[in-house]
């Protein structure tokens, strides 16, 4: 029988850690805040942003939104961008995609202050992230991956994992935040040839690839470890993942649920990181 991964329990795990964290720096007199940019209003970034001021806000981390109009022109988003990044009171930003066509995200990618990039935005934190140095932002998706593992007690140490999904959002940062892990990590994809049989002899499977119940029963070895990264819409607008649970959870050891997974994980990945961003801000480097 499979255990399932719930994200609720990291996250109540990681829960007194980081208030304790944030209650040191209001002790300094630092007030640890997040500003989150959104351009329109999105269901989806809604209800991202609900979830994400309910975690800072139980935390202890003050939660800012900008939200900005969705026709503003690229010169006004830049400017409205640039405010936020050089105000001194704000320890992170969380910029919303994808953004409307008409804008481009390269100038601010270029500009964010790397300390207070809490998701991976710039060329600097994701260098770092393939360096393997460990100052730097992993994307927040893909370090609450590597802590759900953690939590569960599951070391990659010496296992083949596989993971299914190339973006640098998740299935590459993840690939190279598992490797310094000593796992021995292939990195798969939807073109991949003979997909199934490389999935089927990975101990710890990580479907990233945005393809609803891509991952079956077929595709999964006996008493793999399957984390699902995937967030989908059924033909039923349901939420589901990229892996067909009801049809792999039989053959896993452990597997993570969507909803109710990984996803319920990264705002406290999120909270972390703005938390280490102010530290980093205010030179308190432990």
């Amino acid at each position: 029988m499979s255990t399932t991964m719930k994200g609720a329990e990291v996250a109540k795990a990681m829960k007194e850690t980081l208030i304790r964290e944030a209650e040191a720096l209001k002790e300094k007199g630092i007030l640890p805040c997040l500003t989150i940019i959104r351009v329109g209003a999105r269901p989806d970034d809604l209800a991202y942003e609900r979830g994400a001021k309910k975690r800072m806000e139980l935390i202890g981390i003050e939660c800012r939104v900008r939200e900005l109009p969705e026709d503003i022109s690229q010169r006004e988003f830049e400017k409205e961008f640039q405010k936020i990044n050089q105000d001194p009171s704000v320890h992170g930003i969380l910029l919303f995609h994808p953004l409307p066509d008409h804008l481009d995200e390269k100038p601010v990618k270029s500009i964010i202050h790397p300390y207070k990039d809490v998701d991976c935005m710039s060329d600097v934190n994701i260098a770092k992230v393939f360096a393997g140095d460990e100052t730097g932002f992993a994307p927040c998706t893909a370090e609450a991956v590597v802590r759900m593992l953690d939590h569960y007690g599951i070391d990659p140490k010496g296992r083949k994992v596989t993971v299914v999904g190339r973006s640098m959002v998740v299935g590459k940062p993840l690939a190279m935040l598992l490797l310094d892990r000593h796992g021995t990590v292939t990195l798969c994809h939807t073109r991949t040839a003979d997909l199934e049989e490389e999935c089927r002899k990975a101990q710890i499977l990580v479907a990233a690839a945005g393809k609803a119940g891509m991952i079956t029963e077929a595709m999964t070895g006996q008493d793999a470890v399957v984390v699902d990264v995937g967030i989908n819409v059924d033909e039923n607008d349901r939420l589901c993942g990229d892996v067909d649970f009801d049809a792999v959870e039989p053959r896993a050891s452990y597997i993570s649920p969507v909803p109710g997974g990984v996803g319920s994980v990264t705002t406290s990945v999120l909270a972390a990181h703005v938390l280490r961003g102010a530290r980093y801000l205010n030179s308190i480097f432990v």
